[in-house]
C-alpha cells in the first residue's frame, strides 16, 4: 500500500481586493462575508481540510486583523497529529520590505518549506467560490510526473479573454501561459473552449523551491505566481494542466459541479450570491458530503413574525423579520427588517438593521449599514451614486457602519 505524499498547503491571502471597494475598506478580501455564514476563505481552506490536508500556513499582509482573527478562532485545530492552519502577516524576514507578490510572499516563508519538509506543495488561492477535493489534482500531478500543475476551467472562448489561460497539447503539458489574450487558445478536445487558470497549482517541492529562489534574483521579474513563476515552468515544458471538470466532489449535483466563481468585483460578488437563493441553487450550500465550514456563532434561529415574509431568500441565524417583505436576498447573521421594509435582490451582511417602510432593491450592504426608517436605496441609481459605489451592472456597495437617514 502506497503512504500518503507529504503535502504543505499555501493559501495566498495578501491580495487589496481594491475592486471589491468599499467591502475592502477596512479589510482584507478573503475575509469579506459571503454566503449569509461565511467568509471567501473558508471556501478554499474547506477544501483542503475535507480533501485530508491539515498542515495549512495562510499568508496575509494587507488589512489582516479581521481575517486573522478568523482565522484563529474557526480554524483552530487540535495539533496531536501536527495538524494546524495558521496565518502568517509579512514578517520582513528578509529586510525592510513587506511582500512585493505572491511568489515573493512564498520566498520570504520558505522557512515553513524547510521546517515542514514536504514532497508537494499546494498553492491555492483565497477568494474564490467553489468546491473542489485538491486530492484528487496532487494524485494527477505525481501521475503526470510534472513539475507544476495548474488548474484548469472550461470557459467559452469567446468569454476566455478576461482570463488567464492556458493552451496544452493532447497530453497535457502546458505549451503557452497567456494573461488576458485577444485571441484565446482552444482546449485540446474543444475549439470553442479555453481552459482559464482558477489561480491554483500544485508544485513538486525541490522544483518550486528552485524556482522561487530563482526569481528572487531576478530584478526585471514582478516576482508574481501566475505572471513569472508559472510561465517559466512552461518556458522548461515542465507545467501540466489539470481539468477541473474530473474533479467528482462528493455530493455534488449536476446543477452545481465544476461551479467556481472569482469575486474580484462587485457585480461578480453580487451575482455569485444571487447564484444561491433558487429553489435549486446553482451553488449548493447544503452539500453535507463536503461541507463549507463557516464561524460556528451562538445565536438563536432566525424569527419570522407579524407575517415577516422571505422567498427564494437565504436567512442567516439570529436574523428577524418583522412583518417585512425579503424576495431574492442573502441575509447574513443578526440582520434586523423592521415592519412595512421590503428587501429585494440585496446581500446584507451581519448586524444589517433595515428601518420600517424602507426599500432596498439590488444593494450589498455592509455590516452594520443601518438603514432608517422611510429610506429608500437602489431605486434612483443617480441619487445614491452622489453617496455611494454603483457598480458597473447597477449594484449599490454601501460600506461598513454607515447609517442612511
Amino acid at each position: 500500500m502506497r503512504s500518503q505524499p507529504h503535502v504543505l498547503g499555501i493559501v495566498l491571502a495578501g491580495g487589496e481586493g481594491k475592486r471589491l471597494f468599499p467591502l475592502t475598506m477596512d479589510r482584507a478580501k478573503p475575509a469579506v462575508p459571503f454566503g449569509g455564514a461565511y467568509r471567501l476563505i473558508d471556501f478554499v481552506l474547506s477544501n483542503l481540510v475535507n480533501a485530508g490536508y491539515q498542515r495549512l500556513c495562510v499568508l496575509t499582509q494587507y488589512k489582516s486583523h479581521s481575517l486573522d482573527r478568523h482565522i484563529s478562532q474557526t480554524w483552530r485545530m487540535s495539533g496531536f497529529n501536527g495538524e494546524y492552519i495558521t496565518p502568517v502577516p509579512a514578517q520582513q524576514r528578509l529586510g525592510p520590505r513587506w511582500y512585493t507578490g505572491s511568489a515573493d510572499a512564498i520566498f520570504q516563508s520558505l522557512n515553513l518549506v524547510y521546517d515542514e519538509e514536504p514532497d508537494y506543495i499546494v498553492v491555492f488561492g483565497a477568494d474564490h467560490v467553489y468546491r473542489m477535493d485538491p486530492e484528487q489534482m496532487v494524485e494527477a500531478h505525481i501521475a503526470s510526473g510534472a513539475a507544476a500543475t495548474v488548474a484548469g476551467i472550461r470557459v467559452p472562448r469567446s468569454e476566455a479573454f478576461a482570463f488567464g489561460c492556458i493552451d496544452a497539447d493532447e497530453s497535457g503539458r502546458i505549451t503557452q501561459f497567456l494573461e488576458k489574450p485577444k485571441d484565446p487558445p482552444g482546449t485540446p478536445d474543444d475549439p470553442e473552449a479555453t481552459f482559464a487558470s482558477m489561480g491554483n497549482y500544485v508544485f513538486t517541492t525541490s522544483a518550486l523551491v528552485e524556482a522561487i529562489r530563482a526569481d528572487s534574483e531576478d530584478s526585471d521579474s514582478d516576482h508574481d505566481m501566475g505572471g513569472d513563476i508559472i510561465p517559466g515552468f512552461v518556458n522548461r515544458g515542465e507545467a501540466f494542466v489539470y481539468d477541473f471538470k474530473d474533479n467528482e466532489v462528493p455530493g455534488a449535483t449536476e446543477r452545481d459541479k465544476g461551479y467556481w466563481r472569482d469575486v474580484g468585483t462587485l457585480d461578480a460578488f453580487y451575482d455569485a450570491h444571487m447564484d444561491l437563493v433558487s429553489v435549486h441553487p446553482v451553488f449548493n450550500l447544503y452539500n453535507r458530503r463536503w461541507p463549507i465550514r463557516g464561524a460556528a456563532e451562538n445565536l438563536a434561529p432566525a424569527k419570522f413574525v407579524h407575517g415577516g415574509l422571505a422567498q427564494e431568500s437565504v436567512v442567516g441565524a439570529g436574523s428577524i423579520i418583522s412583518a417585512a417583505t425579503v424576495r431574492n436576498s442573502v441575509l447574513s447573521s443578526n440582520v434586523i427588517i423592521e415592519d412595512g421594509a421590503t428587501v429585494e435582490g440585496s446581500v446584507l451582511m451581519p448586524g444589517v438593521r433595515i428601518g420600517r417602510g424602507a426599500v432596498v432593491r439590488k444593494a450589498i450592504l455592509d455590516k452594520n449599514v443601518v438603514v432608517g426608517p422611510g429610506e429608500i436605496l437602489g431605486v434612483e441609481l443617480e441619487r445614491d451614486r452622489e453617496k455611494y459605489a454603483i457598480s458597473a451592472g447597477g449594484v449599490v456597495a454601501v460600506g461598513k457602519g454607515v447609517r442612511l437617514g
